[in-house]
Formats: C-alpha cells, structure tokens, sequence
C-alpha cells in the first residue's frame, strides 16, 4: 500500500471512529432526560469492549482459509503479535466497523437494561456473531464466495455493510427487544426525544463519519482508486439527502408536520441504504434508493406498535429495513449484474440469501445470548428505576444538573 493508500485508510477509520460518539448523541437525544447517561454510556462502552476484544481475537476470526469455516483461529497472532505495520492499518479500520455495529443494538434497549449486562452481551454478541459474519462476507468467507458456490451466479454485493453491519445489527435489535419486552407505559407517542438538538448533532456526526465508512476502502492495488473513492463519496451525499426528502414527504402526507426528528432519521435510513451499495450505483439510482428508504422506514417504525416489540429508538425500522432495501436493490440495480442494469436474476439470488443467511444467524444468536443473560445476570432494571430514570440508579450521574446559589 502506498503512502496515499495508507493515509486514506488510517483518515477513514479515524471517521467511523467518531461515529460511535456521533451515535451516541443521537441516541441520547431521542431518550428521557433521566436516561441520557445510561443510553451514551452503552456506546461507550461498546466502544472500550468491542475495540480491545478486536484487537486481541476478533481481527483474526474475522478472516478465513476455508471458504466454508466458520471463522478464524482467534489465537493466529493473539494481539496482533508480529503483524507488519501495513497490516495493522486494515487491522485499524476493521475495528471501527465492529465497534459501531455492536453499539447500535443497544438502541433497541433504551430505559430499561443494566449496564453491566450489556457488555456481558457486546462481548459474546461481537465474538460470536460479528467477527464470524465479517468473515463470511468480508474475510474469504462463504458469503462471499456465494456466487462461485452456486455454479457461476454474480458475487454477493456488500462494500461496507449491508449485511455484516446494519441487518446483523438489526435483527440482533429485535431478539433484544423481545429478550426485555416493553418499557413501563409503552405506546405510540409515550416516548419522546428530551433534546431534539442533541439528536441533529449525532446525525450530522454520522454521516461524516459515513464518508470513512463508505468510502476507507477505496483502496485497490495498493492505492487510492479515485474513480471508486469518487462515485462513493458523491453517492454518499445523494442517497442520505434524498432520504430526508422521503420521509419529510411520508411525514407531511400523514400528519401534516415534516419533523427535525423525522430529517434526521430519513437521512440515517438513507445513509444504511447506500451502505452496501455506494460503489455499485449510479448517482441517480442511489438518489432512487434514498428516496425509497427514506420513505418506507418512516412507515416501518411504527410496526412496533403494531406487532408489539418494543425497539425504543428504531433500530430494527431504519438499520434492519433500510438494510435490507438497499441490498435487495443491488439486485436489481447494480451496475452490470442487476436485474434491471444488464443483468439476471443472479445477483438479486445471491443478495436474498445473504440478507436471510445472516438475518436469521444474528436474530437466533442473540436472542439466546440475551435470554441466557437474563435468566442468569438479570437485563432489565427494577420497575422503580425504570420509572425514576436509571442514570442516577446505574451511574450515579446525571445528565443535567441544576443548581442554585
């Protein structure tokens, strides 16, 4: 990797980094004054977790010899003991990734689960779901190889994190939120952001951040591919922008008011929609993809209400469907391979498989590792600190202090 490589990449990884903390400003935003520090909190620490167990194991089970193993050997070079200089760049940018994904579950669990217990969780969730998955797409791993596997179909299509990222997290969202139930009083507008600037300033955060995230791996023969890192970049606007257009519009249709909440959340839907798809869209189509996901997550929210699941801040209505949308759009739109773009139904095949594979793997792990949990650690706080607010209960801080002389 030359110079300019390797300084995109170290650039980019210091973006995704900061999307963590951007995260936790949008979600703190959209939680009660009372749970601001436990909801930040759950990223943070996902962050300190996630980052040392990458560091020590998680890199290497993320990468495979065998097209059908199930991950890595987490003891090949324990702590990245004798890898080069160059290697741990990569190394660098792969931990950011898995920090993030871990930490946008505990959006499902806002104002009700203990601190400790979600690390437990992170932990287990990141060894045994995350580095396996990022293999399976990412590493050499089965996902990746799906195509070959299936007699010469197209590659599954996943630049940045349709799959391993955003329905990994998704789906593991909703066994969580199965895993503690509802919280105290839950209905459809019982629940309301305490700060809506705080939530503007996560959002805007990450999709900074996404830049690096999106486009850190533009990297091919060792330099930076401008062509790729361009069409990224441009995509990367595009799609999110016109994602705040489509649920503004839902938003005016429904009820009359387009919300600051609502602009917010549409671009974050259009940002996971082009994730798996930034380097295989032509501008106007990722245009296409944002507006569509903008538009049917703000509909997808509400199933909650609906079906029952209660997934506080919307995880499963914008990571899980915004990620499927946009993987299941390759399939039809990809650049050469889509249905509707040159070619079959080969690559929209491969796409389908990857979103269940890996829907189902993540949702059945985690409602396990979540029900083993609470039936032995205990999830959720007592119904006294739920009601009070758990920052004091569980911190022993709280998030705005008011005081008189």
């Amino acid at each position: 990797m030359d110079t300019g490589g390797i300084a995109w990449m170290l650039v980019s990884a210091a973006l995704v980094l900061l999307m963590t903390p951007g995260l936790a400003f949008f979600y703190g935003g959209l939680v009660k004054a009372q749970s601001v520090v436990s909801m930040m909190m759950m990223s943070f620490g996902a962050l300190g977790l996630v980052a040392v167990l990458w560091i020590l194991y998680g890199a290497a089970m993320s990468s495979v010899d065998s097209v059908w193993a199930f991950a890595g050997n987490p003891f090949d070079g324990f702590a990245q003991t004798g890898m080069a200089g160059e290697d741990l760049v990569g190394i660098a940018f792969g931990a950011t990734f898995a920090i993030l994904t871990t930490a946008l579950i505990s959006g499902a669990i806002a104002d009700r689960a203990r601190f400790g217990a979600w690390l437990v969780f992170a932990g287990l969730w990141s060894t045994l779901v995350y580095f396996p998955v990022a293999a399976w797409v990412w590493g050499g791993g089965w996902l990746q190889n799906l195509g070959d596997s299936l007699g010469g179909l197209p590659a599954v299509i996943d630049y940045a994190g349709g799959t391993a990222v955003h329905i990994n997290a998704g789906a593991a969202a909703l066994a969580l939120a199965l895993v503690l139930g509802p919280r105290r009083g839950f209905a459809k507008g019982s629940h309301r952001p305490h700060n809506v600037p705080l939530v503007l300033l996560g959002a805007g955060l990450l999709w900074f951040g996404w830049f690096g995230f999106n486009a850190g791996a533009a990297v091919g023969d060792g330099s930076v591919d401008a062509a790729s890192a361009g069409l990224i970049f441009l995509n990367t606007i595009g799609a999110p922008a016109a994602g705040i257009l489509g649920w503004l519009i839902v938003e005016r249709v429904r009820s009359g008011k387009p919300t600051s909440i609502g602009a917010a959340s549409g671009a974050v839907a259009g940002l996971v929609a082009i994730t798996p798809a930034c380097a295989d869209l032509t501008p106007g189509l990722a245009i296409l993809l944002g507006l569509l996901s903008g538009a049917a997550c703000a509909f997808a929210i509400d199933l909650k209400y609906r079906l029952g699941y209660d997934d506080s801040l919307d995880v499963v209505g914008l990571h899980l469907v915004a990620g499927v949308i946009g993987t299941l759009y390759l399939g039809l739109f990809a650049n050469g391979t889509g249905l509707f773009t040159g070619g079959d139904t080969g690559q929209l095949i491969v796409q389908g498989i990857s979103v269940l594979a890996v829907a189902a793997y993540s949702f059945v792990m985690a409602l396990v590792i979540g029900f083993a949990i609470d039936k032995t650690l205990g999830f959720r706080v007592r119904h006294s600190e739920e009601i009070a607010g758990i920052d004091l209960a569980i911190h022993g801080e709280s998030g705005y202090v008011l005081e008189t002389r």
